[in-house]
């Protein structure tokens, strides 16, 4: 059976979000030139549940599940990722190490299932591995251990929110997101004045430009509210296995963008580390939806 092809007004559609999902790190570099990392990530987060709460209804799942997404994504994935972003790893780079994200949601699925690892998925595992092992041997100014680990963390905490928002069997993630936000600003919040304190909060308030005000809303209407809606959208129209391979162009988005806009080196290294780390996600997602096609 042919896997179907998407409409090109909905290809186009996709491209566009996961643009969006891609030079958002971009975004986020311009806001941190201003924000301690964790306010702006609770800025995020706030922005996206006010006044969004008021305009979607809460989605029928467990108060335990919004909060334990809403901890997850928030403070440990993009405070994590922010932290690192904040000097200690490069957007190009912190763009495609969070694609880990894919092998930890796996991973964790497995785990939980007592599914065993199989041999396509040991490969993919091993492409991926073999990229960090690059990433790891040429840190530099730009790219720390410290950033490397960060964001490692930041994906498995973004894996994490994946198995939550998965067990909640939610079929519009723009509510849930949205909803999970109230659980993701107040600890993000706390922590930055537990850690980067009122003086480095005031001074990053005072000191921000419209720029960095509009990298902070750009989290909320174009990551969010666009690239959820415009998401969830294509997939209640096609299936997963259509729509969720488009995600494989965010690395390259945020890369490319990162080197266009930002000036990042992309010496042969980066562009070999990539192209094993999508290589292993290409053969962790699109293999066995091959082998299924070709089945039938």
């Amino acid at each position: 059976m042919d896997t179907p092809l998407l409409p090109f007004r909905h290809f186009l559609l996709g491209l566009a979000v996961v643009a969006v999902w891609g030079t958002n790190f971009v975004v986020i570099h311009q806001g941190l030139a201003h924000l301690p990392p964790l306010l702006f990530a609770a800025l995020r987060f706030l922005f996206a549940a006010l006044p969004g709460i008021f305009l979607f209804p809460r989605p029928r799942v467990p108060w335990s599940h919004l909060a334990a997404y809403g901890v997850l994504i928030g403070t440990g994935q993009f405070g994590l990722l922010f932290i690192a972003m904040n000097g200690h790893i490069s957007p190009g780079i912190a763009s495609l190490v969070i694609q880990m994200q894919v092998f930890f949601t796996i991973g964790l699925a497995m785990r939980l299932s007592g599914e065993t690892v199989r041999p396509y998925q040991g490969v993919a595992l091993a492409l991926g591995l073999a990229g960090l092992v690059v990433i790891l041997t040429h840190t530099d100014g730009s790219t720390t251990p410290l950033g490397l680990g960060l964001v490692l963390v930041a994906a498995l905490s973004w894996a994490g929110g994946n198995i939550v928002a998965r067990a909640s069997r939610v079929t519009d993630m723009l509510p849930y997101v949205i909803w999970g936000s109230l659980f993701s600003a107040p600890p993000l919040f706390a922590l930055s004045f537990a850690l980067e304190g009122w003086d480095a909060i005031r001074a990053g308030i005072v000191g921000a430009d419209v720029p960095t005000w509009a990298a902070v809303l750009w989290q909320t209407v174009g990551n969010t509210m666009f690239g959820y809606a415009a998401w969830g959208w294509l997939l209640s129209r096609h299936p997963a296995a259509v729509v969720t391979p488009l995600a494989l162009l965010v690395p390259l988005f945020g890369m490319g963008a990162s080197t266009v806009l930002l000036g990042e080196s992309l010496p042969f290294w980066k562009i070999a580390a990539a192209l094993l780390v999508m290589s292993g996600l290409v053969v962790g997602l699109l293999y066995p939806r091959w082998r299924k096609a070709r089945t039938a």
